[in-house]
């Protein structure tokens, strides 16, 4: 295992790490003198800063709408039992069994000018309002994407839950709404945690549907890796680019490991 995961996972951060100190140039070429000039521009540099953090605060934004969406039918599911709980676990799991590609193309038939949504809007008075191309059409479509892990994940974390607790909650005459605030969502706590690592990691990271839904116009970590190492053919600023990528992740799962240690 250890030397699967060194020649999997080790080898090319290693090899990333050593391509961020290279220089490029004008063709393209790697230049292989050591320098920290790219890290110093990108840390400098007002475009790439506001492109961390608007990552950021997208992927935030994405994990927080899909936690509130898919909480209540991972917990529908979980106290779901025979064919019923069986059914809805295969409706969960299914759009997994198609490919990202096809559900944001998908998601660009439904919120074009002439789409479903936008039908309906200007049916009711209410549009028609620019749902791709734009910031808007990349939280709709991640959202969606992402609603299957996050079920999975709080469904693997309510193993906690035990419904006694909730009646005896109820039956010393607290409101639903107490019970709830009070015993069964610090019970689920874990799953949520583990739920919004999960997603919040691979909103970051996604490239298809930020590309496709943001018609190259947001620009964000993973569009930009991209358009450096193919189209500008600019391996350095790519590599510092993809270890920034994986600096989050490590602070992401420093939060989570804390977290995980407050709720025991």
């Amino acid at each position: 295992i250890a030397i699967v995961n060194a020649t999997g996972f080790l080898l090319p951060i290693v090899n990333l790490l050593k391509l961020s100190f290279y220089q490029s140039s004008e063709t393209g070429a790697l230049v292989e003198i050591f320098t920290f000039n790219t890290w110093l521009r990108i840390a400098t540099d007002t475009f790439y800063i506001q492109m961390l953090m608007r990552t950021t605060l997208i992927s935030l934004l994405i994990t927080l709408l899909t936690l509130l969406v898919s909480y209540p039918i991972a917990f529908f599911i979980y106290r779901s039992t025979g064919a019923l709980r069986s059914i809805m676990v295969v409706l969960v799991i299914s759009p997994l069994l198609t490919s990202a590609v096809v559900r944001t193309y998908g998601w660009v038939a439904i919120l074009s000018e002439q789409g479903l949504v936008n039908n309906l809007l200007s049916f009711i008075g209410a549009g028609p309002h620019r749902l791709i191309f734009n910031t808007t059409g990349i939280v709709i479509g991640l959202t969606e994407i992402l609603m299957p892990y996050m079920i999975l994940s709080l469904m693997a974390g309510f193993g906690r839950l035990d419904h006694r607790y909730e009646e005896a909650s109820l039956s010393l005459g607290a409101s639903p709404l107490r019970t709830f605030l009070t015993v069964t969502l610090p019970l689920t706590l874990p799953g949520i945690a583990l739920g919004c690592l999960l997603c919040f990691v691979i909103a970051v990271s996604a490239f298809i549907t930020p590309q496709l839904l943001g018609g190259g116009r947001v620009f964000l970590l993973a569009t930009e890796i991209y358009h450096q190492a193919i189209v500008t053919l600019n391996w350095p600023v790519a590599a510092v680019l993809s270890m920034i990528v994986l600096i989050v992740f490590g602070a992401a799962l420093a939060l989570y490991a804390r977290a995980l240690q407050a709720l025991e």
